[in-house]
């Protein structure tokens, strides 16, 4: 049965022209074309934080101010109840996925993100759902190719999308729309299926 209570849908990624079409801003960017593409409400709210009818359905979408480490600061006044968590989803940028892969992850680790680390502590839980968009190299044979070392790590989430890697973010956009639609209509458990068996 589906929680009656709206989903609030947060795109993380770093305010400011400089950080656009950055690696680190994969979740910011692909929410908000996806709101535009997806929508057919009217948006009401400000500029961080809307309320539209997506897929149908009336959703809250947070583009958040803060910088990427910060980003709980977003959330404490928003999400404040265990099952308002439940109805909680984080679009980020993951650096253990091969770009073109996208995953559903529900009540676990941060695996050293920054950005999802601010929430945990934020919202004092790791209930809530987490759509982590892929953006490191791997080989043709699937082998990820991750930076290592901070100061790598650092240069490259905050680097720009190669123009070759444009199909490859285009496939992973559009599992995301569908992990959006299928979340918003169908819930938690059947987006997971559904996505994990398409990449």
């Amino acid at each position: 049965m589906l929680c009656l209570m709206n989903w609030i849908i947060a795109g993380l990624g770093n305010p400011g022209k400089e950080y656009d079409g950055t690696r680190h801003n994969v979740g910011r960017e692909f929410l908000q074309q996806i709101e535009k593409s997806a929508g057919g409400g009217s948006a009401s709210g400000g500029k961080e934080i809307r309320k539209v009818e997506l897929f149908g359905k009336k959703v809250t979408v947070v583009t958040p101010d803060t910088y990427m480490n910060n980003s709980g600061l977003a959330f404490k006044k928003l999400v404040t109840s265990k099952k308002q968590a439940e109805q909680f989803v984080v679009l980020q940028d993951e650096l253990d996925l091969p770009l073109g892969k996208v995953k559903l992850s529900f009540g676990s680790s941060s695996g050293g993100h920054n950005g999802i680390n601010s929430i945990h502590t934020a919202l004092k839980t790791k209930d809530f759902v987490r759509i982590r968009i892929g953006i490191s190299p791997a080989t043709p044979s699937g082998k990820l190719k991750k930076p290592t070392g901070e100061e790598k790590v650092v240069d490259f989430v905050l680097g720009k999308f190669k123009a070759t890697e444009q199909d490859k973010l285009k496939k992973a956009k559009k599992l995301v729309r569908d992990a959006l639609e299928l979340l918003v209509t169908e819930g938690r458990e059947k987006a997971t299926m559904e996505i994990h068996s398409r990449n």
